[in-house]
């Protein structure tokens, strides 16, 4: 049995062992202070003021009244309250972050933060507050260059956020809330993260802590160089929840080249609608594991369509970089100059192909009863009954062909997630056009084998697999 310790040197040697490994626990962790001190004057704050026009049909409504109204009809009665308010002006006012990238003044920030301001002003680390001119914006990116005259500027270093690995330690600097140069440190959690709602933005993941106000504000590394800005933030509360967001700052400063020389960011294209690869599909595609980008839908007189790529490709490498994720494959392309010639890797039938494509531009953006014809089917091996679609029906939808799903019973179909008024437009890569097309297909379909069946869904085309049992 041990005994326990009762020298009082023996104490006094334990205490004194702790008390150097907290120091050289300590010791391991950055120190910030010196990289604030020298970076944080370029740091901006960045409030907009928006004026409009109060209604003219306020009926002199009290606000709790207003407030039960819906809201479409808020905006119709909307502020001032009360009789005689008119036309009278409105002013809302937000705040976020910045960052000088100049020493002529242009200034980089989110485009979310300055939207739909009549006045933009910058506020300096020196207290200087500064009106600042809109050079351009991209919603895309959610980035926007502004431009502010005055002498003896800082600027940030730009960095490389390419060279970010996962782990590596990082500081924003901005203004949460309104609390100017809040400095929050953490980690890089992920890199290279995709978004549903941003397509052309691979963002940096990080637990830096980031909350309104800090938008636009500068992600920087242990060498004081910016590697991004701040953007987004998960959040189920409102608040930060240890997951946020930036874009890298080599994306950045591509934007900010094109708004300053174009005013637009032109963006490559390819013309295609892609899908993730599942683990069924791949196996129904001839892959030995889930990767690549699926193509759902190659879009008529695209540099795709060009180019001699089909339906049920699947992309497994662009320019030489493997795609891992359907979602690495958009901002690949995006970043790609148009005109040029780029090399795409595709599996098709099982077997791997080579083609090149000439990039184009990206193009700017700007459930009712269908009529079918008489023929249906019910007793099939996938339990679901289907139309073939009347001439106004495949315009309504947009469609050249395909069956119309009208009812899914229990089976292989709803399993898949086949709904009612999807409309089945191929079976195992073979098109479907009438109704003997899909008796066929269906009767000679192998069992216990994934099976890819391509559907449109709200004019959106995906894959789904469906196995059939014995």
């Amino acid at each position: 049995m041990r005994q326990a310790l009762s020298s009082p040197i023996q104490i006094f040697l334990l205490s004194l062992l702790g008390l150097l490994s907290a120091n050289l626990q300590a010791g391991s962790l950055p120190d910030f202070t010196e990289l604030v001190e020298e970076h944080s004057p370029a740091v901006v704050n960045i409030s907009t003021v928006s004026r409009s026009k109060a209604s003219p049909f306020n009926r002199g409504l009290r606000q709790e009244e207003l407030e039960q109204l819906p809201e479409f009809f808020r905006h119709f009665f909307g502020a001032p309250f009360g009789p005689g308010s008119g036309q009278e002006s409105r002013k809302t006012q937000s705040m976020g972050s910045g960052f000088i990238v100049s020493e002529d003044g242009l200034v980089l920030t989110n485009n979310h933060v300055i939207d739909g301001a009549d006045e933009i002003i910058v506020r300096l680390n020196d207290r200087r507050e500064l009106s600042a001119t809109l050079i351009g914006a991209d919603a895309r990116s959610d980035l926007a260059v502004l431009k502010i005259d005055a002498d003896d500027l800082p600027v940030v270093k730009i960095g490389e956020s390419e060279k970010l690995k996962v782990g590596e330690w990082v500081f924003a600097i901005g203004s949460p809330f309104g609390f100017d140069y809040t400095v929050t440190a953490g980690i890089v959690s992920a890199i290279g993260r995709n978004l549903p709602s941003e397509n052309y933005v691979p963002f940096i993941q990080t637990d830096v802590a980031i909350n309104p106000g800090n938008s636009g504000g500068p992600l920087f590394n242990l060498e004081g160089e910016v590697v991004g800005i701040n953007s987004q933030i998960y959040t189920r509360s409102g608040g930060f929840m240890g997951v946020s967001f930036a874009i890298p700052i080599d994306v950045a400063m591509e934007v900010v080249d094109q708004l300053q020389q174009k005013g637009y960011v032109a963006r490559g294209w390819l013309g295609v609608l892609i899908q993730e690869v599942s683990k069924d599909l791949a196996e129904s595609f001839g892959l030995k594991t889930p990767h690549g980008a699926l193509v759902a839908q190659v879009v008529p007189g695209s540099p795709a369509e060009a180019a001699g790529l089909k339906q049920g490709d699947v992309i497994t490498r662009y320019e030489g970089e493997q795609i891992h994720r359907s979602s690495d494959l958009p901002h690949l392309v995006g970043r790609s100059v148009v005109g040029k010639k780029a090399k795409l890797e595709v599996v098709r039938a099982g077997k791997r192909k080579v083609l090149m494509v000439e990039i184009g531009e990206l193009p700017t953006e700007e459930g009712a009863a269908l009529p079918t014809k008489t023929p249906k089917v019910a007793s099939n091996r996938f339990n679901i009954e289907v139309a073939e679609l009347d001439e106004s029906a495949r315009k309504q939808l947009q469609v050249s062909s395909g069956l119309i799903v009208t009812r899914v019973d229990q089976g292989a179909a709803r399993a898949a997630g086949i709904r009612v008024n999807d409309v089945i437009s191929s079976i195992n890569n073979q098109e479907i056009k009438t109704v003997a097309d899909f008796n066929a297909v269906v009767k000679k379909l192998p069992e216990n084998r994934a099976i890819p069946v391509l559907i449109i869904r709200q004019g959106n085309p995906s894959f789904v697999v469906i196995k059939l049992k014995e």
